[in-house]
C-alpha cells in the first residue's frame, strides 16, 4: 500500500510549528509495512488543500491528514475533503454529547464553533480523540482511503497509535509488518561503501538495502515485509552474511549506537582504561565519549594542550621537540607518539591517545590543513601513530578526526588492526 501525508496548517508553512507529526505517521506506518511515499505540506486554504488531495490520489492509495478538524474557520480540511468527494458533512452525535459534556463540566460556555469539532464526513467511521475533542474521521471511497487526524500531537498520537492504526489493519490485505536491521560503520566512506555493495543495491527486491552517513560513521538498514519476525529474521540474516563476507571489516555494530558507545562498551567488557590529549579537536574526543552515561568507569580523563607550551607544561614534551629548525613540530607522527604515551603515564591508564594537526582555516607549520596525526599507545606495546588527510570546513575536519581515532582504537579493541 503507497501512502501520502497531508499535513495542513499555514503556520508550518512559515515555519512556525516543526511538523513533527509527519515523522511520527511515517514511523508508525512502516511498523505496519505500510510505504509513505510522499509527505506535503499545505496552508489553510480550501482550494489548495482540495488541489493537494488531488495530486495524492493520483499516487497513493492511502492518504492521511493531520491538522485542519479544530472548531475556527481556518479548519477546513473535512470541509474540503467533502467538497472534493461530493459528500455531505453532518453532526456525530456521541462527539457532540463529549464535547457539551467537557464544557458543562468546566462551567464554561461552549461557542457555537466548537460544534464543528463533531462533524463526520458522510460514510465515515469515526475516531475516538482521547486527549482532545476534534473526532477523527476514516473512510474509503473508490479504492482510495482516507484518515483525518488532529494536529495538535498530544491529540494526534494517542489517536494515531489507537483507532486510526485499528482501522488501517482492518484494510490492510495481509498483517505483514516491516521488519528491519541496522548495521554500523566506520573506517569506510559512504561512497566506498555503497561501491561495494552497489550490485547488491542495484537488484534489490526483498529485504531493501539503504546506506545512510553521518560525519564519520556509514549505516545500512536492511528491511524487510514478513508475516513473522521468524521469516523476516531469515531474510535479514541471509542478507547481512552477504554484507558482512565484503564490508565486515568496519562493520562496529548492529544496533543504532554511535562509534564512542561502541568503544566505551569494550572498554567496559575487557575492564581497560582509556585517556586523551588533544590538540586540534580541542576535547572533542573527550566529549564524545563522556556522553555515553558510566563512561567514567573506562575514561580516566583528558587534557586539551592547545599550545606547544601546555604540551611541554602538561606532558612534558621537550621545546626542542616542537620549536626550532629541525624540529619536528607540533604536527608530526613523533610528537602524536609521545602525546598518547605521555597522557597515558600520567593517568595510569591502559590505552593513551593523541589528537594533533591542522584544522584550519590555514596552514600550520608549513603542513597543510586537513593532516592530522593520531597517537595510539597501549600498555606493554608499542605506540602506533596514524595520519589522516581530511577535506572539509574547520569543524567537519575536527570531527572527521575525533571520530577516526575512536574507529582506530576500535580496531584494537576488537583485534582488528590488521584489517
Amino acid at each position: 500500500m503507497r501512502a501520502e501525508i497531508i499535513a495542513v496548517g499555514t503556520e508550518l508553512l512559515l515555519g512556525q510549528t516543526v511538523n513533527t507529526n509527519a515523522t511520527y505517521i511515517s514511523q508508525g506506518l512502516a511498523e505496519l509495512g505500510i510505504d509513505v511515499y510522499f509527505q506535503t505540506v499545505v496552508g489553510d486554504n480550501e482550494g489548495r488543500i482540495r488541489e493537494a488531495i488531488r495530486l495524492a490520489r493520483s499516487r497513493a492509495d492511502l492518504i492521511l491528514f493531520t491538522g485542519g478538524l479544530g472548531p475556527t474557520m481556518d479548519d477546513l480540511t473535512k470541509d474540503a475533503l467533502a467538497s472534493y468527494l461530493g459528500r455531505s458533512v453532518s453532526e456525530h452525535e456521541p462527539s457532540m454529547n463529549k464535547i457539551e459534556a467537557m464544557f458543562k463540566s468546566r462551567g464554561v460556555h461552549m461557542v457555537e464553533s466548537n460544534r464543528r469539532q463533531a462533524n463526520l464526513i458522510e460514510g465515515c467511521d469515526p475516531l475516538d480523540n482521547e486527549a482532545g475533542l476534534a473526532v477523527g474521521n476514516a473512510l474509503t471511497v473508490d479504492g482510495t482511503h482516507y484518515v483525518l487526524l488532529p494536529g495538535p500531537p498530544r491529540e494526534m498520537k494517542p489517536m494515531f497509535d489507537g483507532p486510526a492504526k485499528a482501522w488501517l489493519r482492518g484494510i490492510m490485505n495481509e498483517d505483514r509488518r516491516l521488519y528491519s536491521r541496522l548495521l554500523k560503520f566506520a573506517g569506510i566512506g559512504e561512497s566506498n561503501l555503497e561501491q561495494a555493495l552497489i550490485d547488491l543495491i542495484e537488484t534489490q527486491t526483498d529485504p531493501s538495502i539503504a546506506p545512510y552517513a553521518k560525519e564519520g560513521e556509514v549505516a545500512i538498514r536492511i528491511s524487510t515485509k514478513a508475516l513473522s519476525e521468524l521469516e523476516a529474521n531469515a531474510r535479514l540474516d541471509a542478507a547481512e552474511e552477504q554484507i558482512n563476507e565484503r564490508v565486515g571489516q568496519y562493520l562496529y555494530a548492529r544496533e543504532d549506537i554511535a562509534l564512542e558507545e561502541a568503544v566505551i562498551r569494550q572498554l567496559r567488557a575487557s575492564r581497560r582504561t582509556l585517556a586523551s590529549a588533544e590538540s586540534l579537536t580541542g576535547g572533542l574526543f573527550a566529549q564524545l565519549v563522556t556522553r555515553i552515561p558510566g563512561s567514567s568507569g573506562e575514561f580516566t580523563g583528558g587534557v586539551v594542550t592547545y599550545t606547544n607550551v601546555m604540551k611541554h607544561r602538561l606532558l612534558s614534551i621537550p621545546m626542542s621537540q616542537l620549536e626550532g629548525t629541525g624540529a619536528p613540530g607540533a604536527v608530526s607522527e613523533s610528537t602524536a607518539a609521545l602525546m598518547a604515551e605521555r597522557v597515558r603515564e600520567l593517568a595510569d591508564s591502559d590505552f593513551g591517545v593523541s589528537l594533533t594537526g591542522v584544522a584550519g582555516p590555514s596552514e600550520s607549520e608549513g603542513k597543510p590543513v586537513g593532516l592530522v596525526y593520531f597517537g595510539l599507545a597501549e600498555r606493554g606495546k608499542q605506540t602506533k601513530v596514524f595520519t589522516g588527510h581530511f577535506s572539509g570546513n574547520r569543524e567537519m575536519i575536527r570531527v572527521r578526526s575525533a571520530k577516526s581515532l575512536l574507529y582506530r582504537l576500535w580496531q584494537a579493541l576488537s583485534g582488528k588492526e590488521g584489517s
